[in-house]
């Protein structure tokens, strides 16, 4: 994907931090294409290559060790996920393709 590229699209991903997490501080890291970027918690867009599916993944690391990951892969007619951290600080989170985001 280069800058200029008419063949990209815009995605939404929706990271959802439980009200009851045992960590504190903890921010997401989603990783498209195999390049992580940190992000906030939220609503938030990113591009991606159209016609195409895309890997994309998501974790949690607290200083110590990775949790809460989670991949799905988004078809080109999808245009959104969204993302479920877990309470505690080990553990899956959740990520699925969403019809609505909130």
């Amino acid at each position: 994907m280069t800058e200029g590229d008419a063949t990209t699209r815009r995605i939404e991903l929706t990271l959802h931090r439980p009200w009851f997490a045992l960590y504190a501080g903890v921010r997401p890291t989603i990783v498209i294409a195999g390049r992580g970027q940190p992000v906030q918690w939220g609503h938030g867009t990113w591009q991606v290559p159209s016609g195409e599916a895309v890997v994309i993944g998501v974790f949690l690391f607290n200083r110590m060790w990775r949790f809460g990951e989670a991949e799905a892969t988004l078809e080109h007619d999808q245009p959104a996920l969204f993302y479920r951290a877990p309470a505690l600080p080990f553990g899956r989170g959740r990520l699925r393709a969403a019809t609505a985001v909130h």
